[in-house]
């Protein structure tokens, strides 16, 4: 399945955008989140010198229908809250991506990190369109199954060097000690391990979000 990583902007209506707007060094962690299409209800921990300032600026808000604070400390602050406009929340869970909590919100942007079926992250892509929400895609790569990427043997042997110190620094073996250990050829057991070493790092390069910014959600 692939991975994707995406910079979500929080629509402007959502009064989370507002105010993370207002104070672009706060911080916004949605620790707990769930949404229906009329209400959506979470709890929010928010972080920074304005903290106390923000919590009491929420419910000034129109689209916050009930606020509770939890936790009021200089610097932080915990609400539980109730909103009338859903919006964000809403597109995610109509796309059916799970969201992995705490998400965190700076200066109106969240990172939204998941890996699932081609067809939800096509599906994830039209929705966020629909509802008008701005996106980034940072990155996406097809996740590798390492048993499909290694045969047993090169498993085996792979966990079998790492075991006895062959990866460490300084080694704790030598392949030739490796060999006999594992009760295999000096030639045999470095090139199993070659092998396999070469299939890791070229999916290690392969997969390297760095090198692909600029990948869209498709379906095809």
């Amino acid at each position: 399945m692939p991975y994707a990583n995406l910079t979500i902007t929080v629509p402007e209506g959502v009064w989370i955008s507002k105010l993370s707007r207002t104070y672009p060094d706060a911080r916004f962690r949605v620790l707990a989140a769930t949404a229906n299409n009329a209400k959506g209800f979470a709890r929010v921990e928010v972080i920074g010198t304005n903290a106390e300032d923000i919590c009491e600026e929420i419910e000034s808000y129109e689209t916050v229908t009930g606020l509770t604070v939890f936790e009021d400390e200089p610097g932080r602050c915990r609400v539980q809250l109730e909103t009338t406009v859903p919006v964000l929340l809403n597109a995610i869970q109509e796309a059916g991506i799970p969201l992995d909590m705490p998400v965190e919100i700076v200066n109106r942007e969240l990172e939204l990190e998941t890996t699932v079926a081609q067809e939800k992250l096509s599906s994830l892509g039209e929705t966020l369109d629909r509802f008008g929400i701005s996106y980034t895609v940072n990155c996406i790569r097809q996740e590798s199954d390492s048993q499909s990427l290694l045969t047993e043997r090169q498993q085996w042997l792979l966990r079998e060097a790492i075991e006895h110190g062959y990866y460490d620094t300084p080694r704790r073996i030598t392949l030739v000690e490796l060999a006999e250990e594992v009760d295999v050829a000096k030639s045999t057991c470095s090139g199993i391990l070659h092998r396999a070493e070469g299939q890791v790092l070229k999916q290690f390069l392969e997969g390297d979000c760095e090198h692909q910014p600029d990948i869209s959600i498709r379906a095809d």
